[in-house]
């Protein structure tokens, strides 16, 4: 792992203003004085493109043949420093076309010390000066990337404090699905007390330095990820009525819920030797990829990331019921001496970047993983994503379409605005079996989602399957408990659990803030 240390502008050999053959007939003062002041930018709400397929080049692909006579990499990132920390949109809009051309050589750009970028409506002004167009997140319909900003396509980081102490490991931001073609992250505030620093690693240099046999061993066998897990224990007290009820939560969740992912998912049963665990998979993909305009062989994979072995390693605070894993191909387990080998090559190849206030990272997300490592105290870092440039738009493209019409959007804009202080229970009634409110303040808000569907599901098929989970204290879903809480205030936004009322609560979540999450159950006590 290495750390990118700042250096003064002097001595800067990459700077920016040196990256582009026009910058020598253009002076940053004469830039600034011809910068005029934006006319208002129009509200991307309900017009930014879906995120595009994902472009795969991962047939026949032959480790060590395809490193003999390879010519090396440059270093990545590439470092643009301002040399006049005022330089506005026209500065890059002069010099997009070196932008582009760094991005595409080196794989990552980080440029420093604009104060343009320190907003949200100028980092807009920053990538579509650059001529970026951007597109939705490729697991946008999950509703697990909320925005920060969606009138410019600007998406939050993981900043929650709920996950500070979670460890972000390597991943490009794609499915084998979809795959953003760029993405911009900017640090609008780094972490108040410690850490928090973002990080990269060049795919191309860590499918360069795996060992060959490892590399072609994981690429023959291919992979599978699993994105979630719900164990469902308690329907074991469900006796003769345990298969249906098993196979009806399985049905519910892949016809209700898995959809909404837009990832092809499938949901399988004891994948990992638990024979009461569903966990939802993805499709068999490559771990390997060659780039789609170089060619350049690439570890296309989010093994460092998802890895249960790995995370069990690692600070991580993420709740059993969004525990993800890796699979070969065909489910077997991948050996904990390949994963050590990978996620150490992986960490050799780590660049810790300390962002600064108006700092962002320009990468290609085909060719750059990145994570983030734990922190304390606030902090505030956000991404646009994109799916290619503006000037490469078709000739008909049409940006007027309303995103609410978008397949899955619903469970996005659902979960993202009940991010809000807690006021007071929705109340739905469900059938005519009375209600209960369920809260999930500290689980992600899809994983909470995923759970509440699949046990309100179970809960309307059949009294007899509910009984175990009516008693405070009963277990739920392996590692949580159901018992009666109450809510205080909205100012105070915590559960009370010395207030005896009827709502069902996560118990050892009594003291943690109610945050992003909550649903309406059928009332459990009222079934039969």
């Amino acid at each position: 792992m290495k750390l990118i240390a700042y250096s003064t502008i002097a001595s800067t050999a990459c700077a920016f203003v040196s990256t582009s053959p026009a910058a020598s007939a253009v002076s940053l003062r004469a830039v600034e004085a011809r910068a005029v002041e934006a006319a208002p930018a129009r509200d991307l709400t309900g017009r930014i493109p879906d995120c595009p397929a994902t472009l795969w080049d991962d047939q026949n692909i032959d480790v060590a043949a395809a490193r003999r006579g390879a010519a090396p990499l440059p270093e990545c990132p590439t470092e643009h420093v301002a040399r006049l920390s005022s330089a506005g949109p026209e500065y890059f809009r002069e010099r997009s076309a070196a932008i582009l051309g760094d991005l595409e050589k080196h794989g990552c750009v980080w440029f420093r010390g604009f104060d343009l970028m320190k907003t949200e409506a100028g980092f807009r002004q920053f990538y579509e000066a650059v001529g970026l167009d951007p597109c939705l997140d490729p697991i946008h319909t999950s509703g697990l990337r909320a925005f920060a900003s969606q009138s410019d396509a600007l998406y939050e980081e993981v900043n929650k404090e709920s996950l500070a102490q979670h460890y972000i490991g390597l991943h490009q931001e794609s499915t084998h699905k979809k795959t953003a073609t760029y993405g911009a992250f900017v640090c609008f505030k780094p972490a108040t007390v410690s850490g928090g620093e973002f990080f990269i690693a060049d795919a191309a240099k860590i499918a360069r330095d795996l060992d060959a046999d490892v590399a072609q061993r994981i690429y023959d066998k291919k992979i599978r990820i699993s994105v979630s897990n719900l164990d469902l224990n308690f329907l074991e007290a469900a006796g003769p009525f345990k298969e249906g009820l098993m196979e009806g939560a399985k049905n519910a969740v892949d016809t209700l819920v898995a959809p909404k992912f837009d990832m092809d998912l499938e949901m399988i049963y004891g994948a990992d030797g638990k024979p009461m665990r569903l966990q939802a998979v993805e499709q068999v993909a490559s771990p390997l990829n060659r780039h789609p305009k170089t060619g350049e062989l690439l570890w296309f994979c989010n093994i460092h990331n998802h890895a249960r072995y790995l995370r069990d390693r690692r600070p991580c605070t993420v709740p059993e019921v969004g525990m993800t894993e890796v699979y070969h191909g065909d489910l077997s387990a991948i050996s904990s001496d390949d994963l050590d080998h990978i996620n150490a090559v992986s960490e050799k190849n780590i660049a810790k970047i300390p962002m600064q206030p108006g700092d962002v990272l320009l990468v290609d997300n085909y060719r750059i993983l990145h994570g983030r490592d734990t922190f304390k105290g606030d902090r505030y870092h956000a991404v646009s994503w994109f799916g290619g440039l503006v000037k490469d738009r078709p000739a008909d493209y049409d940006d007027g379409d309303d995103d609410a019409q978008k397949p899955g959007d619903l469970l996005n804009k659902l979960i993202n605005k009940c991010e809000t202080p807690f006021l007071g229970p929705t109340e739905i009634t469900v059938g005519q079996k009375g209600r209960l409110y369920l809260f999930l303040g500290a689980l992600p808000a899809s994983t909470a989602f995923t759970f509440a569907a699949t046990v309100a599901t179970i809960a309307s098929m059949a009294g007899v399957a509910t009984r175990s989970l009516t008693g405070a204290g009963d277990r739920l879903a392996g590692n949580a408990t159901l018992a009666p809480m109450a809510m205080t205030t909205a100012s105070q936004g915590r559960l009370d659990p010395s207030a005896r009322r009827t709502w069902g609560c996560f118990s050892s979540l009594s003291n943690m803030p109610v945050a992003s999450f909550c649903t309406t159950l059928p009332r459990l006590s009222a079934l039969s």
